[in-house]
């Protein structure tokens, strides 16, 4: 069955590859694996192999059929759907169990699925996924590095992520236009670790990322914060006046949270203040 490029398709038919992914996974006996885009089936095969059940989410019709023909109902449930509309934490709670996840992910909808999944976090134990190497790149970066960015602070807000392999475009049917590469995230999020709110936490990497030209100092005061209150903010963090956002670790990103907030707080006498 043809590609369809208008939904990235674009098919692993690497068997050493496609055993380590499969690998990474850890040891699958008696559990539901998800697997996100399953494509010809060619992961499938490997995971039906070592999982009790594998639950597949592809919204491709064609293909949806070709699974159900190909694989028995008892190892692999078929569910026609956007991936960006499955409820991951309604089929955890169905498997009693947090989500071992595997996917070749469409590279033009990546962010937004690695975004859906962090949304889901509290119902996946971990993933193995595979994206466009520069993708990849930006979300496994270290502060500092050219891509290091928003994508990196919120992926990594989640859980530690580590680069597998990388794999050339001959590796698939057809060949991309691009490298790939399989990272695998641990969901384990550190909002509470770094005494940081979820929600707010994020909208202020999305304001110190903004521009990326932009000093910090900068990108906050356009989000609306008062020159002085920056100025504090980054003083009682302990980061510098001139400090672009991707130098700052998630540490310094939090503490400059908990100063933010400290600052608001104290101009509205909130006496709940977090510590800065």
């Amino acid at each position: 069955m043809p590609a369809k490029s208008k939904l990235g398709q674009n098919f692993l038919r690497d068997a050493q590859a496609i055993a380590r992914i499969a690998a990474a996974l850890g040891d699958l006996s008696g559990r539901t694996v998800l697997e996100i885009g399953p494509g010809h089936g060619a992961i499938t095969d490997a995971l039906t192999a070592r999982a009790a059940h594998v639950t597949a989410v592809e919204v491709d019709h064609e293909l949806a059929t070709l699974l159900r023909v190909r694989f028995a109902a008892e190892k692999l449930t078929v569910v026609e759907q956007d991936v960006l509309q499955f409820d991951f934490t309604a089929a955890a709670a169905a498997t009693g169990e947090r989500l071992r996840v595997a996917g070749n992910l469409p590279y033009y909808i990546t962010s937004p699925i690695l975004l859906h999944l962090a949304e889901h976090h509290a119902a996946l134990e971990l993933a193995v996924l595979m994206v466009q190497r520069e993708v990849a790149d930006r979300v496994c970066a270290e502060p500092g590095s050219r891509d290091y960015g928003l994508l990196s602070v919120t992926v990594q807000m989640y859980g530690p992520v580590e680069k597998l392999m990388t794999l050339p475009p001959g590796a698939f049917s057809p060949p991309p236009e691009v490298h790939s590469t399989v990272f695998r995230w641990r969901f384990a999020p550190r909002f509470a670790e770094l005494d940081v709110e979820e929600a707010s936490f994020l909208r202020l990497a999305r304001q110190a990322f903004a521009q990326k030209r932009k000093t910090l100092a900068n990108n906050l005061r356009a989000a609306g914060y008062s020159p002085a209150t920056v100025t504090a903010a980054l003083a009682h963090a302990q980061i510098d006046a001139q400090a672009r956002a991707e130098t700052l670790p998630l540490e310094s990103f939090a503490a400059l949270w908990r100063c933010l907030q400290a600052g608001a707080a104290t101009a509205t006498g909130d006496a709940a203040a977090p510590a800065c």
